[in-house]
């Protein structure tokens, strides 16, 4: 690994600290519930919300109306992108007049995009309209990003009340989090984007004339559609020559700053964030990755403020961020390293000031290895998803580090509210095991850990596994789940052990070799993606609720302290042996034995 790699991580995590802190202030504001400093002019669009609504943001909600509301909410909101899909043919912005999507495909997308996932089986500017686009996908991607910021308010309420039987108010949570955090910054990021070149438009795609004209050819296809064959049983192929090429226009920046600060991950255009109309120069990558840490970070500080000690947010961001630098470093690592293969012929020698020697393959050459390895850990450590290079073409160990970065539970930064509610799940493990290592009662922040709060956190902690580890296993015994692979042995099992471990852990990236836009892969990822945010999400809320009610505990000699570095081990200890352990034996069979393989080959 050269020093600039060491250089461009050491830059991205100092700006992230002095971006993160100041925006955990305003989230905490944003939590509390009382007037936003510096953002007041807003308020009157928050009361237009709650008057249009019939909601008084006053009233409180124990936790299990909270958690009907969110449902509710988010049911709804499946049902309205699905039906946009499947109706876009007739509704308006479809310059293209593309048609319907069909049903396996819009039921995966739209609980994709409910769930904070935004995992897509689907090229975006061959499928889906400018109208879809924008209202019923970014749409979900601020309503998913604000869903998950209330389920982390209501639990910090948890923590830091004094016997409450309430939790908040889902619909203020909803409102606030949108109007004060999510359309300010989506707005700044969205114009910066325009600035640097990404398109924002409702035009009609362009043709383009070809300088040279492309000579191809296609299968012909006879009467019942189906592909002609000569007498010898071969395809018969028409020769063409195209002279022009369609480029695709569209909405793109405003989506794209949501998708980013959402940890949304869903890309305009079917290769994402490395199309050069959603991510153009190096500047823009940099402020990508940014921007998909930065709610995240924020939230660890304003967890501090919100329960009166400000070392607690900084323990956890801590811990996130060794876990995350040290993963980083290892893709880094991994992906710099010179192919056996090539190095036993000596032709990866050809490192220059410009590019250093490496694996390129799948890498846009604008970004380079760093910076495209950098992009690869951010976007799995976050719920993100977004790729600006192909993870199916990064190294085995190298594309272990994204696959790992998920199976952690998406807790290192993670999703915007997932993230923190998730760490602050395995910070009550922590506590509860080190409580029964020194024989008192565990408690974390006053509140003490008792049996229904374990069953909670155990329910939470074990769901995705096992949607992950079941999901895989249906689908290397069936026909169904193998006929989409496009590489044998160990490489094409890590295919479809990423694609279920991104939607269960909703994070929507995908190693790309596998073909899942099938019905078999679009329903059982979609209940993979809906029960790995929602069966998470009520027993989090149920965790807030039993806190609240809860009195808090004076702080005595014998109290665990959880703010300094004794705390952050515990806590990184807890996610590596108990986040990660019920993979070890799918991962030893996928990258770990493609690895194996291949130094063993050369």
């Amino acid at each position: 690994m050269n020093i600039d790699a060491i250089l461009l991580l050491a830059v991205f995590m100092a700006v992230l600290l002095a971006l993160a802190w100041p925006l955990g202030c305003l989230l905490a504001a944003v939590g509390d519930g009382g007037p936003v400093p510096g953002m007041r002019w807003l308020a009157p669009l928050e009361r237009l919300c709650y008057r249009a609504a019939g909601i008084d943001p006053a009233q409180g909600m124990g936790w299990k109306a909270y958690a009907l509301a969110l449902i509710v909410f988010n049911g709804l909101g499946a049902l309205l992108v699905y039906a946009v899909q499947r109706l876009q043919a007739w509704l308006p912005l479809n310059p293209q007049h593309l048609g319907a999507v069909s049903p396996d495909s819009a039921f995966n997308t739209a609980l994709s995009f409910v769930s904070n996932t935004n995992w897509q089986g689907y090229s975006g500017e061959q499928t889906m309209s400018y109208f879809t686009q924008m209202v019923a996908l970014a749409g979900q991607n601020f309503f998913s990003a604000a869903t998950g910021i209330a389920v982390v308010y209501a639990l910090i309420r948890g923590l830091a009340a004094r016997a409450s039987s309430t939790v908040g108010n889902f619909w203020a949570d909803l409102v606030r989090s949108t109007v004060y955090v999510l359309l300010p910054l989506s707005l700044v990021l969205g114009v910066f984007f325009v600035s640097q070149g990404v398109i924002q438009n409702f035009s009609p795609y362009q043709e383009a004339r070809l300088v040279e004209p492309l000579a191809y050819s296609q299968p012909t296809n006879g009467p019942d559609g189906q592909p002609l064959k000569d007498a010898q049983g071969q395809p018969v192929v028409e020769n063409l020559t195209a002279t022009t090429q369609s480029i695709a226009m569209g909405p793109v920046a405003s989506q794209e700053a949501i998708k980013m600060l959402g940890t949304n991950g869903g890309g305009f255009f079917n290769a994402n964030s490395a199309h050069p109309y959603e991510n153009p120069t190096a500047l823009v990558n940099f402020a990508q990755m940014v921007a998909i840490f930065l709610i995240p970070a924020g939230l660890c500080f304003a967890f501090g403020r919100m329960v009166g000690d400000a070392r607690q947010g900084w323990a956890v961001y801590a811990a996130m961020a060794i876990m995350f630098v040290a993963m980083a470093l290892l893709a880094m690592a991994a992906e710099t390293a010179a192919h056996p293969g090539l190095a036993a012929l000596g032709v990866d020698q050809a490192a220059s000031h410009l590019q250093a020697g490496g694996n390129m393959e799948g890498k846009e050459t604008r970004f380079g290895i760093a910076a495209s390895s950098l992009f690869a850990a951010v976007t799995t450590a976050a719920s993100c998803g977004a790729v600006d290079a192909m993870h199916d073409s990064l190294s085995p160990l190298g594309g272990l580090v994204p696959m790992a970065l998920m199976m952690f539970g998406e807790v290192v930064f993670g999703g915007v509210g997932s993230g923190l509610y998730g760490m602050l799940v395995f910070a009550l493990l922590g506590v509860f095991i080190a409580g029964l290592m020194i024989g008192r009662t565990p408690e974390y922040l006053g509140k003490k850990i008792q049996s229904f709060d374990m069953k909670m956190v155990s329910i939470s902690i074990l769901v995705t596994p096992i949607l992950v580890l079941a999901g895989t296993a249906v689908a290397v015994v069936s026909d169904a789940g193998l006929a989409g692979l496009a590489n044998p042995g160990a490489h094409g099992f890590s295919e479809i052990l990423y694609a279920f471990a991104s939607a269960g852990n909703n994070n929507g990236s995908a190693f790309a070799g596998l073909s899942a836009n099938t019905p078999f892969y679009n329903v059982l990822l979609a209940l993979a993606m809906w029960f790995g945010r929602f069966a998470i999400i009520v027993p989090v809320l149920a965790l807030a609720g039993s806190l609240a009610a809860k009195p808090r505990l004076a702080v005595t000699g014998g109290t665990m302290p959880t703010h300094g570095p004794l705390f952050v081990g515990l806590l990184i200890g807890t996610v590596l042996l108990v986040g990660v352990l019920n993979y070890v034996p799918a991962l030893a069979l996928g990258p770990v034995a493609e690895h194996l393989q291949l130094f063993a080959a050369h």
